[in-house]
């Protein structure tokens, strides 16, 4: 299913041999120290260990964009808003947070195949067995609900772009229209998949 729902990159580098358990806890504790750094400066070094975890985990600069360039606008209405109402370093700190945040979790995606990361999580949702839930479908729609996010995220950065092309970028409609038609097809092809596999209930 990697195609339709998950980013991963070939590689044997170590974190590509990690274990997606580690991964995917190494990824909530690392938001949670995200959230309790409070200056820029802490945020900037923060920021550079990523970076060589990107470097580290060699999927390539193309791929690496990737993850953070679909909320890229998001980044500068986020400063700008956070500058007006609170303040600079207010703005830097929690724009840079939320940037850091969504570059993690793309490594996760890019590193990890996404039967790894269902089998880490429907292990990990084994209880629900005892009020009844189906642990697989659970943790699947867990995944695709992550991998969702990036997806529609790039789906509304080529309908802007074509807007732009078109000469329509201050349309509302013509971005919206576009973006809920891509939204639907993609929805479709991904059930189309799931079908094939049985999942179709």
């Amino acid at each position: 299913m990697n195609g339709l729902t998950g980013a991963y990159v070939p590689g044997a580098s170590p974190l590509h041999r990690l274990p997606a358990g580690v991964k995917l806890a190494g990824l909530a504790l690392a938001c949670t120290a995200l959230v309790l750094l409070r200056s820029p400066l802490a945020l900037a070094g923060a920021a550079v260990a990523v970076a060589g975890l990107y470097v580290l985990s060699g999927v390539g600069v193309a791929a690496s964009w990737a993850q953070v360039k679909p909320v890229r606008w998001f980044a500068v209405a986020l400063f700008g808003m956070q500058w007006v109402f609170v303040d600079l370093q207010g703005a830097v700190s929690t724009t840079l947070r939320v940037v850091l945040a969504v570059a993690l979790a793309g490594l996760v995606t890019l590193t990890t195949r996404m039967s790894d990361m269902l089998n880490t999580l429907e292990r990990c949702l084994a209880p629900a067995r005892f009020v009844g839930l189906d642990p697989f479908r659970v943790s699947l729609l867990l995944s695709l609900t992550v991998r969702s996010v990036p997806v529609v995220a790039a789906l509304a950065t080529r309908v802007r772009e074509a807007q732009r092309a078109r000469g329509v970028e201050r349309s509302l409609r013509a971005f919206a229209v576009p973006l809920v038609v891509s939204s639907l097809r993609h929805a479709d092809a991904l059930g189309e998949a799931l079908s094939a596999r049985g999942l179709d209930d």
